[in-house]
């Protein structure tokens, strides 16, 4: 009589690919489930200002000096990494061109929304998903409270409403940067490396980065509360949910700026039908 194990028919490869799959799916059905709870709850129910202030407080204003920072060298190795190229082509005097057009309307907003997805997002899924490991956000609920009203929707709306002015101080600190770094250490002229900036960006181009920033903050919100509201137990599941926090809104931010960034090419063209040159 010949022995041997039966093999289990559920741990074939197409059984872990559908299982997958399932996965997948159920978590972009939680994931939307929350978002629209959370709209729902922002628009019917606004949260009281003893609320909203602290997390605005440590939302905006502490990310502040980090912005700052991180603008201002951007704009130097852009100016660092851009004159050489322009240089060749004799287009040296079009460098405030170049650098102020990619801050303004893809590392401006995209730059802002990461330092923001690294220092807050973590820190709500780090600090929500602890609430629930502590059955905090469980106790909320006993006493009547809405946790998703009381604790998400204040840090969804700070995040919206604040990571625009975060991306005009990326840009600002950004395009001082360049100047700086362009006419005091590579020697551009001043003169042209205004007037060309002028010339080339239009208010559209500012608009369309501050509108991509608003898309970055609603998503770094509900990605960094759905982790921490959906955590595992422990330690280990708590510094899981700020890791995949930031992981996540990295790639959505990416994708948005993508989608966003084609979008608002064609929206230009619709409306301006003139093409932009740097003659």
């Amino acid at each position: 009589m010949a022995t041997g194990s039966i093999p289990n028919p559920r741990s074939t490869p197409i059984h872990a690919l559908g299982a997958l799959v399932l996965k997948a799916v159920a978590g972009l059905g939680n994931f939307s489930l929350f978002g629209y709870d959370t709209v729902r709850w922002t628009l019917v129910a606004r949260p009281p200002k003893s609320v909203i202030l602290p997390a605005m407080y440590q939302i905006g204003v502490r990310s502040i000096s980090v912005v700052m920072v991180t603008g201002f060298f951007i704009g130097m190795v852009l100016a660092v990494q851009t004159y050489d190229q322009l240089h060749m082509m004799g287009l040296e005097s079009r460098l405030g061109s170049v650098i102020n057009a990619t801050l303004v309307k893809e590392l401006g907003p995209v730059l802002a929304a990461t330092m923001l997805a690294g220092r807050v997002g973590s820190a709500m899924a780090a600090e929500l998903g602890t609430m629930r490991v502590t059955e905090q956000i469980e106790a909320l609920r006993a006493l009547g409270a809405n946790p998703l009203q009381y604790l998400v929707v204040p840090r969804f709306l700070a995040c919206v409403l604040l990571i625009p002015l975060l991306t005009a101080i990326a840009d600002s600190l950004g395009i001082f940067g360049g100047w700086l770094f362009g006419t005091q250490v590579l020697g551009v002229n001043t003169f042209f490396y205004w007037r060309y900036s002028f010339e080339f960006i239009t208010a559209y181009d500012v608009l369309s980065g501050i509108t991509k920033s608003f898309f970055f903050g609603g998503a770094i919100a509900l990605i960094a509360c759905q982790r921490g509201f959906n955590c595992g137990s422990g330690a280990e599941g708590v510094g899981r949910a700020a890791t995949e926090s930031f992981v996540y809104s990295f790639v959505v931010i990416l994708i948005l700026d993508f989608f966003l960034g084609m979008f608002m090419n064609r929206l230009y063209y619709v409306l301006w039908p003139v093409e932009i040159t740097l003659s």
